[in-house]
């Protein structure tokens, strides 16, 4: 019979729908829709916001004194960027801040996450700082708590001060460790009387692999495994000098932590065997820097495996990177591994993922809406984490505008639906999630993609710079005013 059920059938009922025909429910069916769950409400004080970093929207890469970054290098480098672009210009949102702070709260959005230009605050990285950048800044804040939208700002979102790079290598060595915490420290002192959560690092998953072991991304390096493992510890290093500085020279109360893209293990399917192998492979696969962070050590199983090229460290620097946190940001996109328990002695597996997998607009971005209720809850359980913040989540989509001038990014809405009812069933259960920022406000430079991958609530026309909203925007809208997911 199941296959008797073609498309001409299919056709033939959408027809019908179309028509209005058999639409008003009756007998069963309309006790079904009566029996409908309502909206599934999140925490009260829950915080609702959006996210953007400095590099992707700026623009006004030359302005007032600000210095270059490695992603300024990077991104005029002939053939490191699929269409051809770089940020110079990007949203020019150095001089539409106001416009784009309305944009959020036309969402509604309670809270922005936004990064600072290291190189716009410090030229050179270290040394004298740049009034005239930060002045942006100040601006930026001040007009943030004018339309009541609190603002949670990110000191590294990938703009290593270039000097940094020439001088003693960047990531390479913990001179830009100690370079970073005195960055922090500047920026505690000038902005806590306004901001009161700060994030230190944004990817160190991200940016330590793709640019320094595989080339992808700035500084564009293909290190041995060692020194890989050396950058990362570095960043781990500044991660607990930022904490430490923003503790000293912050206002009495600041919040500060991290923002990092966990390496997301999902249960291939709920049993008690396998969640327990998951929260292991939970541990060892994040011990290069969330584990260390939070415990205080790299794992048995960590230095094992890295063997001859594990990191080279101190006690010292081990106390001073597991500075203590305030909240952990979990950037959760994708599954990145599904977990089986295994009769090993790690206790688990990895499982392949099958070509049909399904995916978004972004090929590497799988659909899996049960990693953001895993991933925080997993963290949870492994580092008796108190307070997460998801610190982005968000999907590309083709976002092409209509002839009405609309954008249906229909995809996005379903992407985002499948989320949030999972992270409201994360809450609900008592994982201590307390906001969401979506990524992104706006389209922007999507880094080695250009501006050809769209992940905005906003659609951006780069050209005349005019920001559309999405069908996502109403949506959104809609969940931040609820404060509850429908079904």
């Amino acid at each position: 019979m199941f296959g008797e059920f073609s498309r001409r059938h299919l056709a033939k009922l959408a027809g019908l729908s179309a028509l209005g025909i058999a639409t008003a429910p009756t007998g069963a069916t309309a006790q079904a829709v009566a029996d409908r769950p309502g909206p599934a409400s999140f925490p009260k004080d829950f915080v609702w916001g959006t996210a953007t970093s400095a590099y992707q929207i700026e623009g006004a890469v030359n302005e007032d004194g600000r210095g270059r970054s490695i992603w300024d290098t990077f991104a005029h480098t002939p053939g490191k960027i699929e269409d051809h672009t770089t940020g110079d210009r990007a949203n020019e949102h150095y001089t539409r801040y106001k416009e784009d702070i309305g944009l959020i709260k036309e969402l509604g959005a309670k809270a922005y996450r936004f990064s600072i230009a290291w190189p716009r605050v410090f030229p050179e990285g270290t040394g004298k700082p740049n009034p005239k950048g930060f002045d942006f800044y100040d601006r930026l804040v001040d007009e943030l708590l004018r339309q009541g939208v609190e603002p949670y700002a990110t000191l590294y979102h990938w703009d290593l001060p270039q000097a940094l790079e020439d001088k003693v290598g960047g990531w390479r060595s913990s001179e830009t460790s100690k370079a970073f915490g005195d960055y922090a420290g500047y920026v505690a002192a000038r902005i806590t009387d306004r901001v009161r959560s700060i994030f230190t690092i944004n990817e160190a998953g991200r940016f330590v692999n793709f640019g320094y072991g595989w080339g992808i991304d700035a500084p564009g390096l293909k290190l041995p495994d060692a020194e890989v493992n050396q950058v990362r510890h570095h960043v781990a290093l500044a991660h607990g000098l930022a904490v430490q500085a923003i503790r000293a020279q912050g206002r009495a109360g600041t919040k500060v932590g991290p923002a990092e893209n966990i390496a997301a293990c999902v249960p291939a399917f709920d049993t008690p065997e396998n969640v327990r192998a998951a929260e292991i492979a939970t541990r060892e696969l994040n011990s290069g820097f969330l584990g260390v962070i939070l415990e205080g050590k790299y794992t048995d199983g960590f230095l094992e495996y890295a063997g001859k090229a594990a990191p080279k460290f101190t006690d010292a620097e081990l106390k001073i990177i597991s500075s203590p946190n305030d909240f952990v940001g979990l950037n959760i996109y994708a599954p990145q591994f599904y977990i089986a328990a295994a009769d090993k002695p790690s206790g688990w597996r990895v499982l392949p993922f099958p070509a049909s997998f399904p995916h978004m607009n972004s090929e590497w971005l799988r659909v899996g809406p049960e990693t953001i209720y895993w991933a925080p809850r997993l963290a949870a359980k492994v580092w008796n984490i108190e307070t997460i913040y998801i610190s982005e989540n968000g999907t590309s989509s083709e976002d092409k505008l209509h002839a009405d001038g609309q954008v249906y990014d229909l995809d996005r809405i379903m992407y985002l639906r499948n989320y949030l009812r999972q992270l409201q069933r994360a809450t609900s259960e008592g994982v201590p999630v307390r906001g969401y920022f979506l990524w992104s406000l706006m389209d922007n430079f999507e880094w080695i993609f250009g501006y050809e991958k769209r992940f905005g609530l906003y659609h951006v026309d780069f050209e005349t710079q005019r920001r559309t909203p999405k069908l996502s925007v109403a949506f959104y809208r809609d969940v931040v005013a609820r404060n509850a997911i429908g079904v």
